[in-house]
């Protein structure tokens, strides 16, 4: 009995790990995530670093997941620093990104 709880505690917990929890307000909805490429022209305002959690009861959470919730995220913060767009400028390292933020819409 007590592996039949181990195994369906491993199977919601890796349900789990694939959800994401972070929601994008009303401002972040209207900021694009670009390439650096797509900002040549734009103004750069700053940069912000965004974390999230890489693991879940100590499985690592599903890459996309995490990359969707920075998203959501850095756009959440750039709209906070005036900004309409942002570029993720470092890699995912333990559920942190920093992106640069921009203005490219006048």
């Amino acid at each position: 009995m007590k592996s039949l709880n181990k195994i369906t505690l491993l199977l919601v917990v890796a349900l789990l790990s694939g959800c994401t929890w972070v929601t994008l307000n009303p401002q972040g909805e209207q900021v694009l995530v670009a390439s650096m490429e797509e900002v040549a022209g734009c103004k750069r305002v700053g940069k912000t670093t965004v974390s999230t959690l890489a693991k879940l009861v100590g499985l690592n959470r599903h890459e996309k997941s995490m990359e969707d919730e920075l998203n959501k995220l850095a756009r959440n913060s750039a709209a906070d620093m005036g900004g309409d767009t942002v570029v993720p400028i470092s890699p995912v390292e333990d559920g942190t990104q920093v992106f640069g933020v921009y203005r490219c819409r006048r």
